[in-house]
């Protein structure tokens, strides 16, 4: 039977191996690759086949997911946030408001829905977290996960989308009474609360790792760089990012740490950081017991603001941070940090990957370039514009059965990519 979901995490329980089937922000790892095959390698000079666009999902900067027969979308109306159904045809299926918004600056719906099998798990810009029916749009429970866990966030509100590990769901409120909560999906209950790092959440959404015997959920919030063992929720490594200072030349934004927005990228025991503003990315590698983090390099090109990045080839691939309104196409190794190229191409912003091609979609004209991954030079093979929505393209791609979901703003398009 062929899976409806885009993800598979392997759980080694008792000698067992268990599967759970999540659709989720940037993909399978949460890292930007996407397992989908038999796709365009070229694209028709006026782009891939536009399916259909949709309107009145409400404006975001989340991507849309989407499973074998349905898409998600949260989107912000007036003052709440809503997630809204789409079948294959871009049509409605239902739309339900699930928590108020962030309505400080860039109000827009952030959180990318997070879909295991029957239910949607959302968190609204101003911390309310909420269990969708995926069927019906109903909310199976919800509670203020903000209020109730004392958390304390920066300056654009709750931006992580949730993360799901077998029963849990994961939540990082920070704050003076925790950093991250495990709840239980089907009820929302609470199974575990972290120390607390006293400290105020920043923009990342985490991601679950495995390595040696331990399973641990990574991420970093306003100062830290952490790891959390997702059985009982102690922390069981921190690294002070923010007190990671670039080389005398270069000044660092002031506000840098408190934007960390990247999904950190791991592999064999490596973990890789970058936020924007100057500040360095980082690679560490974690000890045999995976209690302690040792870095390895630094390097300050590559500053990704949050377009995302990822992992090909033994290379790192995004866009770094040159002012808020700009920023260059870069190549970076995996295993020293030695840059391998910085070169325009209209102005920064996201990037996936799927079936060895990288896909970027800069942030100020919806300009999407397919480009071939080659640590020598920057080489777009075939771009479009996105014609659809208004506002900065900060919406990450999806893809689902070769099908590619661009959101700008209040619009959602799906575009045909598949090999015919």
């Amino acid at each position: 039977m062929k899976q409806t979901l885009t993800v598979i995490l392997i759980l080694f329980l008792g000698g067992k191996i268990m599967s759970q089937d999540i659709s989720q922000w940037r993909g399978p790892n949460r890292d930007g690759t996407f397992r989908e095959t038999k796709l365009l390698s070229v694209w028709p000079p006026e782009g891939p086949p536009l399916i259909w666009s949709a309107s009145g999902i409400g404006k975001g900067y989340s991507s849309a997911v989407a499973t074998e027969n349905v898409v998600y979308v949260t989107g912000m109306k007036d003052t709440m946030d809503y997630i809204t159904a789409l079948n294959k045809k871009g049509e409605i299926l239902w739309q339900t408001p699930f928590g108020p918004s962030w309505t400080g600056p860039f109000p827009e719906a952030r959180c990318t829905p997070t879909v295991e099998k029957d239910f949607i798990y959302v968190v609204s810009g101003s911390g309310t977290i909420a269990c969708v029916g995926a069927g019906d749009g109903k909310i199976r429970w919800a509670i203020n996960g903000v209020k109730k866990f004392d958390g304390a966030y920066g300056d654009w509100g709750v931006c992580e989308s949730l993360l799901l590990a077998g029963e849990k769901l994961i939540y990082t409120p920070a704050g003076p009474r925790t950093t991250m909560v495990a709840l239980n999906k089907n009820t929302g209950e609470t199974i575990w609360e972290s120390e607390s790092l006293n400290d105020t959440s920043a923009y990342v959404s985490p991601r679950l790792i495995r390595f040696g015997n331990k399973e641990m959920i990574v991420t970093l919030i306003n100062k830290y760089f952490f790891g959390v063992d997702v059985t009982n929720g102690k922390i069981l490594w921190k690294y002070d990012y923010a007190a990671l200072k670039p080389e005398l030349s270069l000044k660092i934004w002031p506000g840098a740490p408190k934007t960390n927005t990247i999904t950190p990228l791991f592999m064999d025991g490596f973990l890789y950081i970058t936020g924007g503003y100057d500040h360095p990315g980082a690679m560490f590698r974690l000890s045999d017991d995976a209690t302690t983090l040792n870095m390895i390099w630094t390097e300050t090109i590559l500053d990704c603001h949050h377009g995302g990045v990822v992992l090909l080839g033994g290379y790192i691939y995004g866009s770094n941070w040159i002012n808020n309104g700009l920023g260059k196409w870069c190549c970076i190794d995996w295993e020293t940090g030695k840059v391998k190229y910085e070169q325009n191409w209209f102005t920064k912003g996201s990037v996936i990957t799927a079936e060895g091609m990288l896909y970027c979609y800069e942030e100020k004209n919806g300009n999407v370039g397919l480009v071939k991954p080659d640590p020598q030079k920057f080489e777009v093979i075939s771009s479009f514009k996105a014609p659809k929505g208004n506002g900065p393209c900060w919406a990450h791609p999806f893809i689902k059965d070769g099908i590619l979901y661009l959101r700008h703003g209040d619009a959602l398009m799906a575009y045909d990519i598949r090999k015919k």
